[in-house]
């Protein structure tokens, strides 16, 4: 752990004067609900997942209010916010990783595995840190918006202005009466940032009154203003829309449970446009909502080019599974022309089969088709490869393990490797008799997805002296395609073959998360 800078420069205040000063705040105190609503606006300015106002102290970092964020404070040694409240401006960490300040900082390599952070300074009125408004994410980012950027900038002048506020006034009743002047200033601020944003932003009380729209809102639905609160804007949705959105807002009323949606919202125009609708609660110290700060984004251009890519996709689909069908045919058409070459276009005709149920499986040409197991599961591509091998008297083939995800850069690789080992086993291993049964168990390793296909009860089998066509082409699709590795085991109760296939090999969501 890097060692901790000194936090006054030297020939001014001291540290000890600095502690002795926040002394002053009387943070062990309540009375910070205020500040609550800041963070969360904070999160929904930024689009992230967290925001905190941190106060850093001699042994650590208090978390006076917080938006996304469990923990009520860490130790000092692990605080960005110590860094930020050095600096005149932003202090943003777009990878923790990657820079040598945190990328052994335990917050970043232990949960909640921090990697993005802007944080700006809150100072006294004396300009001494006291700590900072900083927003969280859990992936990296570049940075924020210009617009997000000065927004977080006000509030972090807000935040530090209702603490000089509450560090100037003794008395109770003066307290309270700056508290709500400087809420009324928070609200004034925010009502002026929620207008220049590009979304729709609104609010309610706990028990979902609407009672706040920005200008954004007025523009988009065309409805005089004041005319869409209460339960006013659910008349604004479409009518297929409403129960769906009324039945998910009030669970979230119930529950508490953030509340995202898209629906369809009309358009001054008239038109019904699609839109996402998100919305996060404000606790109290105690845990209890004291309001809903939401946002609508306009998605309908959006969800219009998703829906015209989807039928693209399905229609590309369903040519390229003609073709496969087209290509077993003209191999059947030459099989009958050249009866010599019958077992040779037999087994080719058989593996473009096979790449043609694996990808209609990854990539189905309609709903219809697609599996119930849905378009992204191993054991899904297995079953339909090897559902020829199967009988309605005993299953010969038997998955177990943890299914993974794969996509259509894997299938083809898959299909040709599962297709070979199949052919093999119905020739020459387990399933060429009636007894012979296969088990294949799927489990993680690290980075990689290990596959064991175990062969029992068939004939004894030897590893061959020269390795045929299928063979090579096991290890083509393994080792080439999908950068893995094999190894063949001939026991004498049956063939044994591992396969060690790294996870962003079966899926680009495994190359994501690897």
């Amino acid at each position: 752990m890097a060692e901790t800078p000194a936090l006054i420069p030297s020939g001014k205040m001291t540290e000890t004067d600095r502690l002795a000063l926040l002394r002053q705040y009387d943070l062990d105190a309540e009375g910070f609900d205020e500040l609550d609503e800041i963070t969360a606006f904070a999160s929904a300015l930024c689009h992230t997942p967290t925001a905190v106002v941190s106060i850093v102290e001699d042994t650590r970092q208090r978390f006076i209010a917080r938006t996304g964020m469990d923990a009520s404070e860490t130790p000092r040694e692990l605080s960005f916010c110590m860094h930020a409240m050095r600096g005149e401006g932003l202090f943003t960490v777009p990878d923790a990783t990657l820079d040598p300040r945190f990328s052994d900082n335990l917050l970043v390599t232990q949960s909640p595995y921090i990697r993005f952070y802007t944080g700006a300074p809150l100072l006294s009125a004396e300009g001494v840190p006291l700590g900072a408004l900083c927003v969280i994410d859990y992936t990296p980012r570049e940075g924020l918006t210009p617009l997000q950027a000065q927004g977080l900038a006000l509030l972090a002048r807000q935040v530090a202005a209702f603490l000089e506020a509450r560090r100037k006034d003794g008395a109770f009743r003066k307290e309270a009466a700056d508290r709500a002047r400087a809420l009324e200033d928070s609200q004034g601020r925010f009502r002026t940032l929620a207008d220049a944003m590009p979304q729709m932003v609104w609010s309610t009380l706990p028990d979902g009154y609407h009672d706040y729209y920005n200008a954004r809102w007025y523009e988009f639905t065309g409805m005089p203003e004041g005319s869409t609160d209460g339960e006013e804007w659910n008349g604004m949705f479409h009518p297929d829309d409403r129960e769906k959105a009324w039945q998910l807002w009030s669970h979230s009323l119930a529950t508490g449970a953030p509340y995202e949606i898209e629906y369809r919202l009309r358009h001054h125009s008239g038109q019904y446009r699609w839109t996402l609708g998100r919305a996060l609660p404000i606790r109290d110290v105690n845990g209890t909502i004291t309001r809903w700060f939401g946002t609508c984004t306009d998605i309908h251009e959006r969800k219009m080019e998703m829906e015209e890519r989807e039928v693209i996709t399905h229609e590309l689909s369903h040519r390229i599974k003609n073709i496969f069908s087209v290509i077993a045919g003209l191999i059947n058409l030459s099989a009958r022309e050249h009866p010599e070459m019958a077992d040779i276009a037999g087994e080719l005709r058989d593996r473009v089969i096979a790449l043609g149920r694996a990808h209609d499986f990854v990539r189905p040409h309609s709903s219809a088709s697609a599996s119930e197991m849905g378009q992204t599961s191993l054991f899904g591509v297995i079953l339909q490869l090897l559902a020829p091998y199967q009988s309605d008297r005993q299953s010969r083939v038997t998955l177990s393990g943890e299914d993974q995800v794969v996509d259509d850069r894997s299938a083809t690789p898959l299909a040709l490797l599962f297709h070979e080992l199949a052919t093999n086993a119905a020739k020459y291993g387990a399933l060429s008799t009636a007894e012979g049964h296969i088990d294949l168990h799927v489990s993680r390793d690290g980075a990689d997805c290990v596959l064991l296909w175990r062969e029992h009860g068939g004939p004894v089998v030897r590893a061959p002296e020269k390795a045929g066509f299928g063979t090579r082409l096991i290890s083509l699709s393994v080792e080439r395609q999908l950068g893995g590795k094999i190894v063949w085991e001939w026991l004498p109760d049956g063939l044994a073959v591992t396969l060690h296939i790294p996870s962003r090999a079966m899926s680009r969501v495994g190359a994501e998360t690897a």
